[in-house]
């Protein structure tokens, strides 16, 4: 895999409390704005129907000030070797609109993932993964809610619906909760780190992945930013 360290810029945040650290930061996209097609939900009326106003693929989602969301931000290298605690809550994998929500998602290995049809239509949730099993769920209109748990970390995984082809998102399980994808505002959060020297990485679907080490103290936030260009600088 490709990794680009070239357009990460980092800013320092010392905090005057003695509590665990935190990473945040923002992703942005630089250079001219993809150009998207349109997605044509002609072929379901059910589909067409919830969406007033041309919808287009989820694969580059820029906000005002070229934000780009759906960046999933993890630490790769230096955690401390050790079982974390796996989350109740669950994480929700959203099919309102016949669009999934989130298009990029992590959840912790044993965690829950709960997938939702309120669409009142035909989907089905067909897991392309490779180290855990891949599965293929129909989910009629009557069938609202399932959930499925991984049981090994993977990651950049394909979920799509047969039934709709433009519907895709991209799954990361990961045997940590130092984590989170980026929103509207590019904006991501790791909270409650231990100090120590990290790896923090982040990938975005179609653009090339981030990479640069991080020396983190007690108490300390740590603001590190990455821009995304398209790789032909285009």
């Amino acid at each position: 895999m490709k990794y680009s360290i070239l357009a990460v810029s980092v800013v320092f945040i010392f905090s005057s409390y003695a509590m665990a650290a935190a990473i945040t930061g923002v992703a942005t996209y630089q250079g001219s704005k993809p150009k998207l097609r349109e997605i044509k939900m002609d072929a379901d009326p059910i589909c067409l129907m919830k969406h007033g106003e041309v919808v287009y693929p989820q694969s580059i989602v820029l906000g005002e000030n070229n934000e780009l969301k759906n960046v999933f931000v993890q630490i790769v290298e230096g955690l401390p070797k050790k079982a974390y605690p796996i989350p109740s809550e669950p994480v929700v994998l959203d099919q309102k609109g016949c669009m999934y929500e989130p298009a990029t998602f992590g959840v912790m290995v044993g965690q829950a993932l709960k997938i939702l049809n309120p669409d009142g239509t035909l989907h089905n949730v067909h897991c392309l993964s490779k180290i855990n099993p891949e599965f293929n769920l129909a989910m009629p209109k009557f069938r609202t809610e399932v959930t499925r748990i991984f049981e090994k970390p993977e990651l950049q995984f394909q979920i799509k619906c047969d039934v709709h082809p433009w519907m895709v998102t991209w799954g990361n399980v990961v045997d940590h909760p130092f984590f989170d994808v980026t929103d509207q505002t590019g904006r991501y959060s790791i909270e409650n780190l231990p100090a120590g020297d990290y790896v923090i990485e982040a990938w975005q679907q179609r653009l090339s992945t981030q990479r640069v080490n991080v020396k983190i103290a007690e108490g300390e936030n740590k603001e590190i930013n990455f821009t995304f260009s398209r790789p032909d600088g285009k």
